[in-house]
């Protein structure tokens, strides 16, 4: 069984090549904007889960979803033609909830900032 260390490199790694994939490689226009934030992979080297988001909204969650499904055979083996290793793990997208759950808690802060300034000047 490989290394969690070993499986993080090969996180990163899979990170920078998809990256530049879908910068160079892939004409499918759902996929321009698409930011890939986070990779993670099994200790059995198995699976490759990759987190994306898009900074233009996230109107078009599942059809960018269904995009990279489509993708995935073409990404795949581009990735496995880079990455040298006996055998390449199956790639699965995810959404990235990190920026709304990062967007609410600032709301949440303001919202509590806001409560507290109101509350000064009623004293």
């Amino acid at each position: 069984m490989p290394s969690e260390t070993r499986a993080r490199k090969l996180a990163k790694r899979i990170g920078i090549e998809i990256a530049g994939l879908l910068q160079r490689d892939v004409d499918d226009p759902r996929l321009g904007n698409v930011t890939v934030t986070d990779v993670e992979v099994d200790r059995e080297l198995a699976f490759a889960t990759i987190y994306i988001t898009v900074m233009t909204g996230d109107e078009e969650r599942e059809e960018i979803l269904r995009a990279f499904e489509g993708a995935q055979g073409f990404l795949r083996s581009q990735l496995a033609s880079r990455i040298e290793l006996r055998s390449f793990p199956q790639l699965r997208f995810r959404w990235d909830q990190s920026p709304d759950r990062g967007a609410r808690i600032d709301e949440l802060l303001q919202m509590l900032r806001d409560e507290d300034g109101q509350s000064e000047d009623a004293e």
